[in-house]
């Protein structure tokens, strides 16, 4: 109920009159307000505040929490009903509720299954004043099952053929979401001729050569487990026809002329119809006797499915959906039925009353069909429930008469039909509370002059308290005709005036007490423009402005937006707002439009436009565009502590706009001549607020930049020095770490002359133990960054603080940083020390971890030490220079790579810190196996003779082991670079020389030797070897090369050759030829030619290649003659020779030249000097 004191003809005025206004409210409840203070001091039944939702799908895989929050004063206790009976919680060890709440939480992750858990749960809050109830909560897990299995026959159909593929998906909790895709996870394209329809089918109209494809594949997705289940894929093949017979529409679904469906109030209705026909049908819809409802009916799937959104009971009725194609059309008609779930048409709200009072409960709810009332106090159904003389229930009432503090309680309203349930909770609460204004204290209102006043007077009591509002210290009873008293409290001023200002006093009054409150009221100017902006015609590249002054009153600060067509300005460096303009540089045609400024105070706002339009520029002279000369006329005012302005005056633009200032200061007592940036104000303002730091003495200048660059800077500013003031900021990268085992260096980076603020700059260094009791110890230092702590244990953390001060203060308390007094070496060895030979070079070697404590310092890893003692195979002991491996870290084991096979070594372990390395661990020795051995160090072959060779050789170099045997594999090489049958030879481990007997005369031999140890073979060395040519040949050839006629001969031809030369010589510088090699041809030197012997002949040998040197030995053609033309070609060609041998018969044996795995030069395999018999075989 609203009592008003109404207007009346003739009106006081309040400046003149002392206000008294009595006021009275009369209600029959009242509500608690959401008041915190208040609901701490007032007893009140439970209210459920949070629950679960009816319907609650759990994810299996999650534990399950069963929401039940509750208030009330005292706070409420908790307990479950479970499918009906008590759920005692305490009996089941996965069940828990949560501390001050009743909702339930059931580990179902460690152990156990959702299924166990379902049922229907209601939850109980019960203090002494009555008990609360939640509704049935129905807890289901989600199923995501998967696809039965089945075997799908491919689906062969003609072109132009309707088609359904069913996808049928397992029935999931909640239903899945379905949708078609291929192998590549794309989705299938749909149309009008092919669709997807409400239960998830994929429906074809009629089928194209296009629609053929093997992977159809149907997906359910299900959101609650978000988990997507696949169907087998379907194989649909469309056979080409000459001609697709044409035919009118045919529904695919609904089946028949006609069709029902009910839906629920509130919901979706979704209405298909789907139809094959060739051509494609269309669908369309109507709605019997009436129209489908604007803004609320949707067309989805290309105008298959109709939905109409929140229907009600009004909807019902008979749809028809239409299918139409050239050839024809036909119709079905849905006939639709909404029903209703219970819904409320007035819920019980809460009741206080005070003892005595008279109130009621009503709970109204509708539905279709009609819902059935029933009534629950304290959660027992009404009829059960023990009397209260001072209810009475009249259907959906309850009437209270007389109330006692006995009959506080909650009662419960459910209406129910077939569709679902309501449940309300509203308790009766009987309270005898004295007045409390929940207003706070001397409330200042200011409101615009001329417009309403609203003064609020929040209040509680029981009973229900009257208001009274005074006005001034001192009033008396008026009669008012201009306020207005709403009821809960507030008091209304249709139309302030100046003199409305003033204070106000509420007073509650109930029979309990009395209590009162005041306000204030101030009443403010308006806010005005007194300097609209005006019409503007401007010409495109030029610069326009627009004026807006305004007018408010002087303790409202305003602030003043400009639109541009209603909208935002845009964004766009040539709009510039400067006090009270806005101005728009270098216009262009989309600038024309309306502007308006808008000025907002906290309590009004006011606003005027002008409209700009843009025109085409008259023909200028070009304009000479430069840099904009510098700024001048700098001024300082408004002088603070912490802030001044600057003003200036900006130089010439030079034909371009400046776009912005930059401004620069100097600090001249910690940085003389160096120059900072500042700030950086637009280019149409002309005056800056900077902000500034104390004890700096500044000056200033500014430069002026536009499209082509910066101005020189101007000239300084007159100086202004700040006060001082405590230092702001702390020093940065504060550290402690000790540099002997006994103190702890704190240093850190000092603050700058800039950031001291003030004169005196010292530090407070503080610092105590991490972890002790101990107070902070304090020093204060100089402008200094290292302070060192004496007499510290070795290696304890320590908290660390560094505070810079001045002669003003301290600066903040400074961030806490933990460092470590100096570390020392450690103490104790690592133990346990064992070593794991992996095989003959590797060994895994681990240790016990040293303890923190006798790390004493930051642990760095740990160290290995190894070296071999003795080598196994000589059996003496040789020291060898130590090797070290770090493994860094906690790591307790490590390699050892690289190790010598067969050989005894030694190793300890020690712990590294910061400060170096502890005591080393016993030393423990460990021997590697035998390995294989390097090849033999040498292998030289000498004495040949006719038909043996001896081989000398010195043992491995590292032998690894102890060498069983050397193996000695050789094979012959014959002319032709061919290889004969390998020998293989077993010689014994202490011989060094060996002698090869049984060769063959006059061959070239490849041998292949290597040692051996118990672990296997070595690695070979190689090498080649010829035995020596027949004694008495060789001997023949040593007398013929002795004879005085061979040197004779050899002299003639000599000179001969020489002579030949000079005359070619000659004529070849008189440009003549001589035929040398026809006259060669044509008169043969007997010397030369051929010498027989017996029925051999020595010839000269040619390579086998064309006119190549003769190197590295020669071949002899396999019938052993010379051609003559392979004779002549020059000197050059028998230039060695070296390794030509000769056979008993006479017969040239030319050098085998393949591929050796070694290659001496002049080795073994042809030491011989070069002889006067070699010589003339390969001159002959």
């Amino acid at each position: 109920m609203q009592l008003k004191i109404m207007p009346k003809k003739k009106r006081l005025s309040t400046g003149r009159v002392p206000l008294i206004l009595l006021l009275c409210q009369v209600i029959s409840a009242l509500e608690v307000p959401l008041d915190s203070k208040l609901l701490e001091d007032l007893v009140q039944p439970p209210t459920i505040t949070q629950q679960s939702p009816k319907d609650y799908i759990i994810d299996p895989r999650e534990n399950i929490v069963i929401q039940c929050e509750a208030k009330g004063k005292p706070p409420p206790s908790f307990s479950w009903t479970r499918n009906g009976t008590h759920f005692d919680i305490d009996k089941d060890p996965l069940v828990t509720m949560k501390p001050g709440s009743g909702t339930l939480v059931i580990n179902i992750m460690s152990e156990g299954k959702a299924e166990t858990y379902e049922g229907v749960y209601q939850c109980t809050a019960r203090n002494e004043r009555g008990a609360a109830v939640s509704n049935n909560i129905v807890v289901r897990p989600s199923r995501s099952p998967l696809w039965t299995k089945e075997k799908l026959e491919p689906i062969i159909l003609r072109n132009g053929q309707s088609l359904v593929l069913p996808c049928r998906p397992p029935v999931g909790l909640p239903p899945p979401i379905i949708f078609w895709m291929d192998n590549s996870f794309q989705r299938l394209p749909q149309s009008e001729r092919v669709s997807q329809g409400l239960n998830g089918d994929l429906y074809f109209s009629n089928v194209l050569p296009e629609d053929t494809r093997e992977d159809y594949i149907c997906y359910a997705r299900f959101n609650h487990t978000q988990t997507i289940q696949q169907k087998q894929p379907i194989s649909v093949k469309v056979i080409s026809a000459k001609s697709s017979r044409e035919r009118p529409p045919t529904f695919l679904t609904p089946e028949g002329n006609a069709s029902n469906k009910e839906e629920l109030r509130g919901n979706v209705l979704s209405l298909e119809c789907i139809a094959e026909g060739l051509p494609t049908p269309i669908i369309y819809w109507i709605k019997e006797d009436g129209t489908l409802p604007m803004n609320r009916t949707f067309y989805k799937n290309f105008k298959k499915t109709l939905q109409i959104t929140h229907v009600s009971e009004a909807d019902s009725g008979n749809y028809q959906c239409i299918a139409k194609n050239s050839l024809g059309a036909i119709h079905h008609t849905i006939s639709v039925t909404v029903k209703a779930a219970p819904y409320w048409i007035m819920a019980p709200q809460n009741l206080v009353l005070s003892p005595g009072e008279d109130g009621s409960l009503i709970c109204r709810a509708n539905g279709n069909p009609k819902p059935r009332i029933s009534w629950l106090t304290n959660g027992v159904p009404i009829e059960i429930a023990p009397d209260d003389p001072s209810r009475k229930i009249d259907g959906d009432t309850i009437i209270f008469s007389n109330v006692q503090e006995r009959s506080s309680a909650v009662y419960q309203c459910n209406a129910s039909n077939e569709y679902g349930y309501l449940l309300a909770n509203a308790f009766v609460n009987v309270l005898a509370e004295p007045p409390r204004i929940l207003t706070s204290a001397n409330t200042l209102y200011q409101v615009i002059a001329n417009r309403p006043a609203l003064l609020e007077c929040a209040f509680f009591g029981s009973p229900l308290p009257t208001i009274e509002w005074f006005k001034g210290a001192k009033g008396s009873a008026l009669h008012e005709d201009i306020y207005v008293l709403h009821e809960n409290g507030t008091l209304e001023i249709p139309v302030a005036q100046k003199d409305s200002t003033g204070t106000y006093t509420c007073v509650a009054r109930n029979k309990l007490g009395m209590a009162k409150n005041e306000v204030h009221l101030e009443i403010k100017d308006p806010t005005r423009i007194i300097k609209q902006p005006e019409y503007a015609v401007v010409q495109r590249g030029s610069t326009v402005s627009f004026e807006c002054k305004v007018k408010h009153d002087h303790t409202l600060i305003p602030t003043v937006m400009w639109l541009k067509d209603n909208g935002e300005l845009p964004n766009d460096e040539r709009f510039t707002i400067d006090k009270d303009h806005l101005v728009v540089a270098d216009v262009i045609d989309d600038d024309g439009g309306t502007y308006t400024c808008v000025a907002n105070t906290t309590l009004d706002n006011v606003s005027a436009s002008a409209v700009l339009s843009v025109v085409a520029p008259t023909p200028t002279p070009a304009p000479i565009y430069d840099a904009p000369n510098p700024p001048f006329d700098l001024e300082l005012t408004n002088q603070l502590d912490k802030s001044v302005q600057l003003s200036w005056t900006p130089g010439d633009d030079n034909n371009s706009p400046i776009t912005k200032f930059i401004i620069e200061y100097e600090d001249a007592m910690h940085e003389a001549g160096l120059w900072h940036h500042q700030t950086e104000v637009p280019g149409t303002q002309t005056t800056a607020q900077l902000k500034l730091s104390p004890y700096v003495n500044y000056s200033f200048r500014v430069m002026a930049v536009n499209g082509i660059g910066s101005s020189l800077p101007s000239e300084a500013s007159e100086q202004y020095f700040t006060k001082a003031a405590e230092p702001d900021k702390n020093p940065t990268a504060v550290e402690g770490l000790g540099s002997e085992p006994d103190n702890l260096v704190i240093t850190w980076k000092p603050l700058n002359g800039f950031d001291s603020n003030g004169p005196g700059l010292q530090y407070k260094v503080s610092w105590r133990q991490k972890d002790g009791d101990d107070e902070w110890t304090s020093v204060v230092v100089a402008n200094v960054s290292k302070y060192i702590v004496s007499g510290t244990p070795t290696f304890v953390p320590y908290l660390i603080k560094v505070q810079a001060l001045n002669d003003v203060g301290f600066a903040p308390e400074p961030a806490v940083v933990m460092g470590h007094s100096g570390e020392d070496l450690p103490m104790v060895a690592p133990g346990n020390v064992r070593v794991n030979v992996v095989n003959s070079t590797l060994a895994e070697v681990h240790w016990d971890p040293v303890p923190l404590k006798s790390i004493r310092g930051h642990l760095q890893g740990y160290r290995i030490y190894y070296w071999k003692a003795q080598s196994s195979s000589k059996r003496h002991r040789r020291h060898v220079e130590k090797k070290i491996l770090t493994f860094q870290g906690s790591k307790t084991h490590g390699m050892l790579p690289g190790l010598e096979p067969f050989s005894h070594y030694t190793l300890n372990v020690r712990v590294v810190n910061g400060k170096g390395e502890g005591p080393a661990s016993l030393d423990r020795v460990f021997h590697t196996p035998e390995g294989v051995p390097s090849a033999p160090s040498s292998l030289k072959i000498s004495n040949p003779t006719l038909d043996s060779l001896t081989l000398e050789w010195d043992p491995p170099s590292h032998p690894n082991g102890i060498l069983t045997e050397y193996t000695l594999k050789y094979q012959p090489i014959n002319s032709t670079h061919e290889l004969g049958p390998l020998v293989d030879l077993k010689i014994p481990a202490n011989k060094t020389r060996w002698t090869l007997k049984n060769l063959n005369v006059s061959t070239r031999y490849k041998f292949y030797f290597y040692a051996q140890t118990a672990a296997g073979s070595g690695s070979q060395i190689t090498e080649e070897a010829v035995t020596n040519v027949d004694e008495a040949m060789a001997s023949r050839q040593v007398d013929i090369a002795t004879q005085g006629w061979f040197i004779g001969l050899m002299c003639a031809v000599a000179l001969l050759i020489l002579i030949l030369l000079i005359v070619c010589f000659i004529r070849r510088n008189k440009g003549g030829k001589y035929p040398v090699k026809e006259k060669e041809d044509a008169h043969a030197d007997p010397e030369i030619q051929p010498m027989k012997e017996d029925d051999g002949t020595f010839g000269e040998y040619s390579d086998a290649e064309d006119h190549k040197p003769l190197k590295k030995g020669s071949r002899t053609p396999s019938d052993r003659t010379v051609k003559k033309e392979d004779s002549d070609d020059s000197l050059v060609d028998y230039g060695e020779g070296v390794n030509g041998q000769f056979n008993e018969d006479g017969s040239f044996i030319g050098q085998y030249s393949g591929k050796k795995e070694k290659e001496p030069a002049e080795g073994n395999e042809s030491s011989e000097a070069p002889s006067p018999v070699n010589a003339m075989n390969s001159f002959v």
